[in-house]
């Protein structure tokens, strides 16, 4: 190209460049989605399970919670947290009788109650999500139920289904869901646990497992032609579940996808030759009654919820607590639910790019990592927590809560170092248990890594439960010494005199001779996190022990823990519902994650303490009750099945334009009920992402100056040749 070509092409771009509308170049969305209802968050692990009967995860329940109904559901709020109907026309009936099938009055005591029965009965008109399982024909047969394998070559996704239907949700839904649990091919994490209270449930798994024997893998179970006896259909709209003696928890488990309908319909839609290769399965897409539905489910990539269009007699609550009427929690008051539209969930690995886009109105919500904590929040004077002055002038709000969780790093107890099988290595590997107890310093792990945003954790329960106790009476006295008021940790001195009794003096094994290397099984981890990898193996090597770092993927990991091919992992716990039975239960021996694929990671099983929580579960909240609680946590610290790790407190940013959040650790079924000003984002976007043009414009400039004495001297040159020669 000529350097006068050159030129005109560089002077023409730039006019292009200059004149063109400062539009928003950065959006990562498409444009006919601007100023829309829609609410844009992230996600970093992607969900294994979206069938409710496996699904147990938070990252999980963030979809099926809005997809899903159970029949009933937390306040939104309301503190303490206050069960109240969903699906439920009111809050279940609940007799108890004994073992003569005799009633028995309200107050009875627990030793009497033989079962309880729960009587449910739910509202008429609820309509099912629009499907291709409930489309029919003009002869009401259903369309999709007998597919071959040339039918589903050309199907890749819902959408590829030319009809969809729909149908009204009935009781019998909800007893097939509770059948569903014994199902021999879903494995479900709570049967174990739901067989030892659900009359029948066991009885009814060992009946499915026979039948699936003689049955090819592929055929349908269809659990219609199964009775299970502790579940009764009174008519279209009320059922009866029949419990084992008195259980007062089972309420709260009527708040959780497990105990949401499932339509027989959409089971056996799914279960055809040719879907489950093309991952249109329950488990990948789910068929509810809840405000939304899953519509794409590119879990590497993104993930959408939409408005079910069926979704109609939910009204936003009236009545809250006294300062929600402040704070302007109230001014939706009786609107129908649901208030936004769509939400759109992109996957963001690594929390750099994630916090970028928050700070650029992209993501409506975020979380606070250590390295952006200082960015984001400062502390007063007073320790309260506020946001920055650049984070105020941006319009963002901080909302903080003690959350009814608790983090911590859990030992395989069938792990023959940290777990031991004979009697005397399980007393060593006590010792080296207790002595790792004392080396992790968690306090400099919540100051580092969480910014203070936590509580070094004394035992499972977490504050806020029955049997958390605060102070010296809480301390755990294996890891802790009281010492000017307050619980402190123990000398790694004194860790080290426990190693050398557990028989690795140094940090090496007197048996071999060579040094002690334990194994620590995570989640594949961005590079964000490599320094608190870094920090874990440096507490180990105060005791001169390796530690070997394995990282997998979550869904892998998990398979690592069910199997009990992990020596030490890393997890934690949120609670399902405000008991402290739900944290204990964790380490319950029955529920041993190996054999009974339970929620006891650990594979911890300790009889007294089997014992003690099997009295304690089924009583009402009172001293006698807590007495119990207290000797049960008391033989965990001394156990030390976990590394007890710490309690967190929620920080989250929320633009301006994001209404009528409150947190809510308990009731994850909340996005209905959240408010989102696309007007006001829109606006934010285009003012915080404007094009700047002039650096541009200026290196054209400065081209120009560079280039135009060239320009200037072709010109000349071109004059020149240009003038007629003369002739001689």
């Amino acid at each position: 190209m000529s350097v006068g070509k050159g030129c005109r092409y560089g002077l023409f771009f730039l006019v292009i460049l200059l004149t063109a509308c400062a539009d928003v170049w950065n959006n990562p969305y498409p444009e006919a989605d601007s100023g829309k209802n829609i609410l844009y968050n992230a996600f970093a692990e992607r969900p294994k399970h979206l069938d409710p009967v496996q699904s147990y995860s938070s990252n999980e329940i963030t979809f099926t919670a809005q997809i899903y109904q159970p029949p009933l559901q937390y306040h939104y709020l309301k503190r303490p947290f206050t069960l109240i109907p969903q699906t439920a026309l009111s809050m279940p009936f609940v007799r108890y009788y004994n073992a003569n099938d005799e009633q028995l009055p309200a107050n009875a005591a627990s030793a009497e109650i033989h079962y309880s029965v729960y009587e449910i009965s739910i509202k008429p008109g609820i309509l099912y999500q629009p499907h291709p399982a409930f489309a029919r024909d003009m002869q009401e047969n259903l369309l999709y139920h007998a597919l071959t394998v040339q039918d589903t070559r050309a199907l890749y996704k819902l959408s590829d289904f030319e009809h969809h239907g729909t149908r009204e949700l009935v009781a019998a839904d909800y007893i097939y869901q509770i059948k569903r649990l014994a199902h021999p091919r879903l494995h479900s994490p709570i049967f174990g646990l739901m067989a030892d209270y659900l009359v029948g449930l066991r009885e009814l798994a060992d009946t499915l497992r026979s039948m699936d024997k003689e049955m090819p893998a592929d055929d349908f179970l269809d659990l219609r032609e199964f009775s299970l006896s502790g579940v009764e259909l009174v008519d279209d709209y009320t059922y009866r579940i029949h419990i084992k003696g008195k259980y007062p928890q089972f309420m709260y488990w009527l708040a959780m996808p497990f105990f949401a309908p499932v339509p027989w319909e959409a089971d056996r839609f799914f279960s055809q030759q040719g879907l489950a290769e093309k991952n249109l399965t329950l488990d990948w897409y789910p068929v509810g009654t809840g405000p939304y539905m899953l519509t794409q489910n590119d879990p590497n990539r993104i993930m959408v919820l939409e408005r079910n269009p069926n979704f109609a007699g939910e009204f936003y609550p009236d009545e809250g607590m006294p300062e929600d009427e402040e704070r302007g929690l109230l001014r939706d008051a009786g609107r129908p639910l649901p208030l936004i539209d769509k939400v759109v969930f992109s996957r963001e690995r690594e929390s750099i790019p994630r916090w970028n886009k928050f700070l650029q109105g992209y993501y409506d919500a975020s979380g606070i990592g250590s390295d952006s904590f200082d960015q984001a929040v400062q502390i007063t004077g007073q320790g309260e927590a506020i946001v920055t002055d650049d984070m105020a002038a941006q319009g963002i709000r901080l909302e903080t809560a003690v959350a009814p969780s608790t983090y911590y790093m859990g030992f395989n107890m069938l792990d023959p170092v940290v777990g031991g099988r004979t009697q005397q290595e399980q007393a060593s590997a006590r010792k080296l248990r207790q002595a790792i107890s004392i080396a992790v310093d968690y306090e400099e792990y919540i100051s580092i890594f969480a910014n203070g945003r936590g509580i070094p954790a004394q035992g499972p329960i977490p504050p806020g439960i029955e049997g958390y106790r605060e102070g010296r009476a809480g301390m755990n006295p294996i890891v802790y010494e009281w010492r000017e008021e307050r619980p402190q940790r123990k000398s790694i001195k004194l860790a080290r005199a426990l190693l050398a009794e557990a028989g690795y003096p140094g940090g090496i094994d007197r048996k071999t001779g060579k040094p002690l290397v334990l194994y620590f099984d995570v989640t594949a981890r961005s590079a964000d996190d490599k320094s608190i990898l870094d920090w874990m193996r440096k507490q180990f090597r105060r005791l001169n022990i390796q530690l070997v770092v394995r990282s997998t993927d979550y869904n892998r990991f998990q398979d690592k823990i069910r199997k009990g091919n992990a020596q030490i992992f890393e997890w934690g716990w949120n609670a399902d519902y405000p008991d402290p039975e739900n944290f204990l239960f964790l380490l319950y021996g029955p529920q041993r994650k190996v054999g009974n694929n339970g929620e006891n990671a650990a594979n911890y099983d300790n009889v007294e303490y089997n014992q003690l929580f099997e009295q304690m579960k089924n009583m009402e909240p009172g001293p006698q009750r807590v007495r119990i609680i207290e000797r049960m946590v008391t033989i965990l610290r001394e156990d030390a099945p976990w590394l007890w790790g710490f309690h967190p407190l929620d920080f989250a940013l929320y633009h301006a334009w994001y209404e009528n959040v409150k947190p809510n650790r308990l009731g994850y079924n909340n996005i209905k009920y959240w408010r989102i000003d696309p007007v006001l984002r829109e606006q934010k976007r285009r003012e915080w992402n404007e094009p700047v043009l002039w650096p541009i414009g200026a290196g054209f400039a400065v081209l120009g100056v560079f280039l135009a004495p060239a320009w200037f001297a072709y010109r000349r040159r071109e004059l020149r040749q240009s003038l007629p020669r003369r002739v001689a």
